[in-house]
Formats: C-alpha cells, sequence, structure tokens
C-alpha cells in the first residue's frame, strides 16, 4: 500500500467519526444550524426587513418569512449584485455563481466564505466516506478527471461569477493538482464538443481511476474515446474503477455505462447546486445520500401535494416521515431564506437520514390529475429494460393533449442505444411499469381517459443535437425528464 492510500484511509476514518456525531443528533443539529444563522443575520437588510431579532424559534422565522424562488428574492439579490454590503448576507459575497432558466434570464446565487468551504468539504467527504466503508484507496494513486465548466470568471461590481464547477475548479486542494486532469487550458475551452475531444487526448494515455461528471455528459466522452481506441473504456483505463455523479439519476444510464465501460465499476451519487451542497452517497449498501444537517444549511419540507395551497406547512428534520414527496425549502449562510430550489427528494432513511432526488416540483405532468414526477418515469424505464437488451441514451415525457385522433396521452421521446425488437411489448411493458408507479395514471388508463403511452424514437445524438441548438451543450446542464407542455418535444421533433 502506498503512503498516499495510507494516509487517505487515516483521513477517511476520522472524516466518519466526525460526520458520526452530528449524523446522530440530527435535530439538535439543525437548531443549532438555524440559531447560528439568524444571530449572524440579524444586522443584514434582509435580517432588519423580517425581524430577525425577534426570532427564538422556527415558528417564529415561518411567521415572519415566506417562502420564496429566485424571482421573489430577486430585488434582494439585485442589490447584492449592483455591490451593496450586508444585504442577504454579512459583507459581500466572494462570488457568483451563474445559472440560467428563470424568466427574469440569469440567475446570480451567491456564494460567501461561509458558505464555500462547504461546497469543498463535502465532495472530499463524499470519497472519503467511500473509503472508509471499501477500505479502497488504491484510486488516490492515479489520475482522476472532473468534467465541468469553464474556470474563467467573469467580474460584476468587485465580485467575481462563473459556473459553480468552474469555481469549485479554483479550490481543488494541492494534493490532489498533480493527479487531477484536463488541464486547465483545456478546462477552459467554452465549446462543449471541442472541450471533450480535447480532453479525450489528453486522459486517452493516462492512468485514469476516477472520472466524474453529469452522466449524459460523461457519456459524450467515453463514446469518443472508444471511436478513438477502438475498444471499451475499462480497457484503456484499466485502474478505473470509481465514477462519480450527479445531477441526474444514474440508473437509466447504467446498462449503456456498462456496455461502454466493459465491466461493472462503483459509483457515488452527490446532491450539489449552486444554492448548496446538500447531501452526497455515504454508503454502497444503502439507498439513498446522507443529508447534511451540519453545513451552514437549515432545511425544511413541504408536502409536494401540498405546495400549492394557500399555506402548506413547513416541516423542520423531526418531522418527516419515509416516502413521501417534499419540496425542498433552505435557508443558508450565504443569504438564501426560506428559499424554493424547486428540487423534490423522499426520505430512504430516518437513522442517519437518507434522501433521494424525486424530481422537480416544476417538472411533472398532470394534464389530468396525474401528477407523474422525474423519480416515477425513471423507474419505469428501468423495470421495462430489465431482462432486455434495450438500452437508452436519453430520454423526456410530455403529455399529448390534442391528438389528431382518439384519445390524448403521455408521449415518450427516447433516443435507444440498442432498439427494442418489439416495441409494441416494450411500450406495453413500460406502461404497465408506469400504471404500478402511479396509480392516478393507473386509474386515466382504466377509466379510458388516457390511452396507453406512445414511444417516439429520437435520432442518434439528437438529444444533444437539441441542446446544441439551444446553447446548452454540456456542463451542468440537463435535459428535463418529463414537462407538463409541448415546449421541449416539439422542438425535438426536428430530431
Amino acid at each position: 500500500m502506498s503512503l498516499k492510500s495510507l494516509a487517505a484511509k487515516i483521513f477517511a476514518q476520522r472524516i466518519y467519526k466526525k460526520t458520526q456525531t452530528w449524523a446522530n443528533s440530527p435535530v439538535e443539529t439543525q437548531k443549532a444550524v438555524f440559531q447560528n444563522l439568524i444571530q449572524d443575520a440579524k444586522q443584514t437588510q434582509f435580517g432588519k426587513d423580517h425581524s430577525f431579532a425577534q426570532i427564538t424559534t422556527f415558528e417564529d422565522f415561518a411567521n415572519r418569512v415566506p417562502i420564496r424562488d429566485y424571482e421573489a428574492l430577486k430585488p434582494y439579490v439585485d442589490r447584492v449584485v449592483k455591490g451593496e454590503e450586508n444585504i442577504l448576507w454579512k459583507g459581500k459575497p466572494l462570488y457568483f455563481a451563474k445559472t440560467s432558466g428563470t424568466t427574469s434570464g440569469a440567475k446570480y446565487i451567491p456564494l460567501t466564505k461561509e458558505s464555500m468551504p462547504y461546497h469543498i468539504e463535502a465532495a472530499r467527504n463524499a470519497i472519503l466516506h467511500y473509503i472508509q466503508e471499501t477500505q479502497n484507496a488504491s484510486f488516490v494513486n492515479g489520475k482522476m478527471i472532473f468534467l465541468q465548466g469553464s474556470p474563467i470568471l467573469e467580474e460584476k461590481y468587485g465580485i467575481k461569477l462563473g459556473r459553480l464547477s468552474g469555481i469549485v475548479a479554483h479550490f481543488v486542494p494541492k494534493y490532489l493538482q498533480k493527479n487531477r486532469l484536463p488541464s486547465w487550458e483545456t478546462n477552459c475551452i467554452e465549446d462543449w464538443e471541442t472541450k471533450v475531444n480535447a480532453i479525450v487526448g489528453e486522459t486517452i494515455n493516462e492512468d485514469m481511476t476516477v472520472i466524474s461528471g453529469i452522466p449524459s455528459w460523461v457519456q459524450m466522452y467515453f463514446e469518443k474515446l472508444q471511436q478513438r481506441a477502438g475498444k471499451p473504456v475499462g480497457d484503456i483505463f484499466k485502474n478505473f474503477n470509481l465514477f462519480i455523479y450527479g445531477g441526474v439519476n444514474y440508473e437509466p444510464y447504467r446498462a449503456k455505462f456498462e456496455n461502454l465501460i466493459g465491466r461493472k465499476v462503483d459509483s457515488i451519487e452527490l446532491f450539489p447546486a449552486s444554492e448548496g451542497f446538500f447531501a452526497y452517497q455515504d454508503s454502497q449498501k444503502e439507498k439513498g445520500m446522507l443529508l447534511l444537517l451540519n453545513s451552514g444549511i437549515f432545511y425544511e419540507f413541504i408536502k409536494a401535494d401540498e405546495f400549492y395551497s394557500e399555506k402548506p406547512k413547513r416541516l423542520t428534520i423531526g418531522e418527516v416521515e419515509l416516502g413521501v414527496n417534499y419540496v425542498l425549502i433552505i435557508s443558508t449562510n450565504a443569504g438564501l431564506w426560506g428559499y424554493n430550489i424547486g428540487d423534490t427528494v423522499q426520505f430512504t432513511s430516518l437513522k442517519p437520514y437518507r434522501v433521494i432526488v424525486s424530481g422537480r416540483i416544476k417538472h411533472y405532468i398532470s394534464a389530468f390529475g396525474e401528477h407523474v414526477i422525474g423519480k416515477e418515469v425513471e423507474h419505469a424505464l428501468q423495470e421495462a429494460m430489465e431482462g432486455t437488451n434495450v438500452r437508452v441514451n436519453e430520454f423526456t415525457v410530455a403529455p399529448q393533449i390534442t391528438p389528431a385522433e382518439g384519445l390524448p396521452y403521455h408521449e415518450w421521446f427516447i433516443e435507444f442505444e440498442n432498439e427494442p425488437a418489439d416495441f409494441n411489448s416494450f411500450a406495453e411493458a413500460l406502461d404497465n411499469a408506469m400504471r404500478k408507479q402511479n396509480i392516478y395514471y393507473d386509474d386515466l388508463i382504466v377509466g379510458h381517459v388516457l390511452k396507453k403511452l406512445v414511444i417516439s424514437k429520437v435520432a442518434k445524438n439528437g438529444f444533444q443535437d437539441y441542446m446544441k441548438s439551444i446553447g446548452k451543450l454540456g456542463g451542468q446542464n440537463k435535459i428535463p425528464r418529463l414537462s407538463n407542455d409541448r415546449k421541449i418535444v416539439d422542438m425535438l421533433t426536428k430530431f
């Protein structure tokens, strides 16, 4: 065993014990985080506007601070962006993570000197928990790649801004710098296809042991590697044994990845966002990701089916239940308060608290009251593929409310790697799996309100071409699994 591997194991054990301390006292841990956040923000403009000085309990907070999304918080954020101090959090942010997708264009999510370290520690600790559980630390001696956005940052009113993954690139620990790829110059390439080709050139002859990124974009990297070398990725990188991912569910990609790699590799799921690093997979044996309760984030949970009611009940960590779909609400040491990040989660364990990401509160299909969510379509597709040679590259689902003839239906746009031998049988299996996932959908089929789902094939690389056409190829961009309108799929018909 190398000295580096031994040191990693010792460090992993120390971090594991430290994690157990707060994970075994979840309610107390969150109370302490809450109190610290309120105390630190009393003198901010937001704190004064919402009487933080009078807040002593969560109930006080909930009465004074409404749930907000980015649009509702934007008047405060705009003041921070213009360089004003002590608005949402004390002082000025270190950075803005710039993202897109709101009705008003770009979002500027603040990252502060208090919040930034947790983004770095969480990614590190996910790997250390893997080492502690498996006692496998050999990969630390090889090369590691993190497919991410450009680290080139802009500056606005004295505050640097860029993509979160590009900002994080500035914080890679020194002990990883020699092992890390791609080079800084390659990482700075903006065009995604050009960048991936350059990464292939830099890595194809290296001893890659860890590869990390959003599955859809890592898949593109693997395909280009395989095309250039003419052999599976696992033969190119013989010591590659750990894939780290976040952003989307890996399961729909797993069969394709194992085919591209030529064997199975361990994986670690992360739940990072510009707004905070919320959870990571702490065990290869247990389902879900450990919710990070001691990372400067106070969590609230609202049942998804109550979210749009006039006054939904706001729950704290000690009040949640297993298997319920919750909208995740956060307050953070970056100055986000009662903030709806848009993600929904379900708890898979309460000792410790582990979650899965079940979808997006705005990404659903409920054209007929069925309220189908992302987790359900992913699980249904996975079930339909079991025991077959079918492999899927990408997919999305939308309702067809006004068909040319017959009943309306859910339309699945799927880019196949390996197509079903019998499309009708596969569609039938997929529909049956969906009916098991969602009883309301089943009722609509039984009641002849909807007909069974329809599959529309998307051409090879069609999703990539679509993302390129809207300027969102690569980086942290991803295809919504489903939507309640046909804006995306109407454009996809071109591909």
